[in-house]
């Protein structure tokens, strides 16, 4: 039963139902925010840690209990940006690629660089229409550079 080498086995009815779990858009989606949202959180408070620009020289006149209180108020703030903006792009990425895939109904390389466009131009869409095309259109203009073919979905190898 370990990897069912040649079919003669039908598969478990629980392990068609795990695959088709595992491969639902909207869990996936959902593993990246709190993926996302959990690496931005230790990502956030490693940086903030670096960054001085907001420490106010006042503060190394107070007491060390003010101190500490305020560097750990510094670093939830700095760390809960991270997070929510790590979870955002995430799952944008995730949701998008796992569209493209049940789209094309296949797994490969191609759906990752479309999804870094398609995310890239969603990110940049505040922005304005300029933004949009410059955020989506160099990851890929480096895929057809790379690729050299018309199009990413023909198939053909160039």
């Amino acid at each position: 039963m370990a990897g069912f080498p040649n079919n003669k086995e039908a598969i478990p009815k629980e392990l068609r139902y795990m695959q088709m779990v595992q491969e639902s858009c909207v869990l996936k989606v959902g593993f990246s925010g709190v993926g996302g949202f959990v690496l931005g959180g230790v990502f956030g408070m490693f940086m903030s840690s670096f960054e001085m620009a907001s420490v106010d020289p006042a503060i190394y006149e107070q007491p060390m209990k003010q101190q500490l209180k305020a560097t750990a108020k510094d670093m939830a703030k700095r760390s809960f940006s991270m997070a929510k903006n790590f979870a955002i792009v995430g799952s944008i990425f995730s949701g998008t690629e796992c569209v493209i895939e049940t789209y094309r109904a296949k797994n490969d390389l191609y759906n990752g660089v479309a999804s870094g466009c398609i995310t890239g131009a969603v990110l940049a869409a505040k922005s304005g229409p300029q933004a949009t095309l410059i955020g989506s259109k160099r990851t890929f203009y480096y895929y057809l550079k790379k690729r050299k073919t018309k199009s990413p979905w023909d198939g053909k190898k160039g």
